[in-house]
Formats: C-alpha cells, structure tokens, sequence
C-alpha cells in the first residue's frame, strides 16, 4: 500500500472521466494513465471536512497536508506543539512492518521541514510531512534518491555497508548521550518534548538493528544514483524508481511519496510554464491560465503513470504482477485550488489489492469521509477490523 500525493488540487474541468462505471472515458489530466486504465479506480465523493477552515480560519495548504493521511484536524500553532494524528500508513507499518527490512517508506521531492511558520500560522511540519508516527511525531522523508538507493541495497560502492550502519549506531549513541546531560535543565513542557524526540531516536536504533537481522537484497540492474537530479521531472521520476524498487523487492510494503508540499509555487520552466503553480491555481478564471493549472496536473499524472507500469511489467512467482498485488492511492488533499475546497478530493486508487478490488472503473460514491477508503485498504491487509480511523463513518463499496 502506497500514497502519492500532489499539490494545490486539480484543475476541475480536465479532471473527472466522462461515461458510466465501466464504460468512460478518461479526462485529458488523466489521459496518460490509458495504458494502465484496467488497473485504476477513479473515485468521487471522498471529503476531508477536518481540511476545511472552520474557526481556524487561513492555512489549507498546510491543513490539506496534515489531513490528508490522518483525518484529524491539525492543530493550528507555529510553535512546537504540534499536533495532527496518526496516518494510516503508519497504522499498517504497526501491524505489517516486521515482515519486511523496512517497516515503512516516506519520500519526497520538496524541503524536509519539521518547524518555522509556513502557512497562516500554521507549523512547517504539517505542510512538509505525509506520515505521521503519532499525533506530535511527523515521520521525516528522504528526499536524496541515492539516499534512498543505499537504504534499500547498500552503498552502491562507496564503503562497507556494515560499517556505515556502525557509524550510523555511533551517531545515534552520541545524540542519547548529549540528550541526557542537558535533561535536567528542561522545563515540563520541554522535557515531553524531548521525551517524544528520543523516543523517535530509539525506534530508528531499533529498525536499524532489525535491518541487520535481514539478508542483503540482491543489487539491481540500474546503478546507484548519483544523486539528486536538476530537472524537476528526472528527480520525480528517480524516486518513483526508488519506490518501484522498493515495493518490487518486498523491502517495504508501506510508503508514502510527497511530490510537493501544498502550497508549492514551483515553476514548470521546462513544459513552458513560468509561473508559479500555487499563482497560477488562484487565477483559473482566467482561461489561458486555468489550461496551465492542468497542464501541471497532466506533468505529475504522467510520472505516475510510468510507475503503475513498471509495476505492472515486475511479475510475481504466480504470473501476477506487482500492481496486481498492491493498492496505490494517488491525490491530494485539495480539490479546488482556487475555492481552497476539500470535497470530492481529486483521488486514484491503483492496483488489484490482491484480487480484493475491482479496478477498470470510475466510481461516483456518495459524499463520505475520505477515511471511509482508507478503513476500507487497510481491511483487505488483513488489519483486525477497525471501529473507526480519524473522522470515518463506516466504509467504501470497492468491490
């Protein structure tokens, strides 16, 4: 199981297929995914209401962010008591995690933030993280695809694996140590922060000592990446790689991917888009420009389109493919970048869900929590049923 997720919403008019359940055909946005159209699900009607302002007045991006995994409203504070909810990636990683190297995967391709102002008052760590540990504990993504590369299959030449996991323990040694020097000159308030930050310290000791007790994973055919690419596009596409990587390897059945913040204002130069793409969502009345808002939304369908596919193309023992074995929710937590608006989010799920889901459909659902869907995934993983997740209601018809 897998979450993507994109900025800013989708452009409205070039989003949404046309025709019935089985029979539609798919918008302009959504073209690039034709080749793997009998492996997605398009789904309307999904709603995060903990997104919307309600007294907590500006800062959708960041509540877009913290919401969408979680729906929890995040609360609203700059400082360090943040505060959102556990994601539900992180509840499968709880259950799934010791059968694989990695408990879970987090990526992105944008700044990696966990405090600072951002968005109308709002923490940075909301508007920069997916995956959430616990309520006050973001889970921090690796943004460096070689990075990522070494996690998965060792140091593609650079040294001894063992020995850089050595320097990792030692590095991790030393921070317990300093931390616990400087303990007893901490208020309350700061010492449960502390006490929050070294827990998040001694998990990562543990997954690193679990990681050990796994064989190394044979090396791919690709080389390691040299590192993090220039061109916006290339970069998105790597990580997709990693994470192609990562899920054809079983080092990971849990991940989540960032491919921009909320809120992001990036330029897409090199598609002929100057302006920035947050500008750009709020002047949509503005024909010439609302074309470009989809131009962008088209960019990023496109990157993930070539990950459904090689997923599609890696073949299990049985025959079936990877994809076929996975489920993959690709959106965001805005579903009009204009309005703000976070009903009828703009959400792809891909993948068979291990013969659990019927894809090769567009599904008009009635109105319901987003979380509703992620009750529904984390079901077909085998997760001991759940009375309830976030602000859900009961769950998603799928099949």
């Amino acid at each position: 199981m897998a979450f993507i997720y994109f900025p800013n919403g989708a452009q409205q008019q070039h989003w949404f297929p046309t025709g019935d359940e089985s029979n539609f055909e798919l918008s302009p946005t959504l073209a690039p995914l034709g080749d793997v159209r009998h492996q997605i699900q398009i789904l309307t009607g999904l709603d995060h209401v903990n997104a919307e302002p309600g007294p907590d007045g500006a800062g959708d991006h960041a509540r877009a962010n913290a919401t969408f995994l979680t729906g929890v409203r995040a609360r609203k504070t700059a400082g360090a008591d943040i505060r959102a909810g556990v994601s539900v990636d992180q509840i499968a990683a709880q259950h799934l995690g010791k059968r694989t190297r990695f408990a879970s995967l987090e990526l992105s391709c944008d700044a990696v933030r966990k405090s600072g102002s951002c968005d109308s008052g709002y923490s940075c760590a909301y508007q920069f993280n997916l995956s959430w540990r616990s309520p006050t504990t973001p889970m921090a993504p690796e943004t460096n695809p070689r990075a990522v590369f070494e996690r998965l299959f060792g140091d593609g030449g650079a040294g001894d694996l063992s020995k850089r996991r050595q320097q990792q323990q030692s590095v991790l040694d030393l921070v317990l140590d300093d931390a616990e020097t400087f303990r007893h000159q901490l208020d309350a308030a700061d010492r449960r922060k502390l006490d929050e930050y070294l827990t998040g310290v001694r998990e990562l000791e543990q997954r690193l000592a679990d990681a050990e007790n796994w064989p190394e994973l044979p090396r791919p055919a690709m080389p390691a990446p040299d590192g993090i690419p220039s061109d916006y596009g290339d970069y998105l596409s790597l990580m997709f790689d990693m994470l192609a990587l990562a899920l054809q390897t079983d080092a990971t059945r849990i991940a989540t991917f960032l491919m921009a913040g909320d809120g992001s204002n990036r330029a897409f130069p090199h598609i002929g888009i100057p302006e920035g793409h947050h500008y750009l969502t709020h002047q949509q009345h503005k024909t010439e420009l609302a074309e470009k808002v989809a131009q962008i939304d088209r960019f990023y369908v496109e990157r993930f389109a070539k990950f459904l596919a090689k997923l599609e193309a890696s073949r299990e023992a049985d025959g079936s493919s990877v994809l076929d074995h996975s489920m993959i929710v690709y959106g965001g937590g805005i579903a009009d970048g204009n309005e703000h608006s976070h009903t009828n989010l703009p959400i792809v799920l891909a993948g068979g869900g291990g013969a659990t889901l019927r894809p090769g459909r567009f599904v008009r659902m009635p109105s319901m929590p987003m979380t509703n869907l992620f009750v529904s995934l984390l079901d077909r993983l085998g997760i001991p049923e759940m009375q309830q997740f976030g602000d859900s209601t009961g769950r998603c018809d799928l099949i």
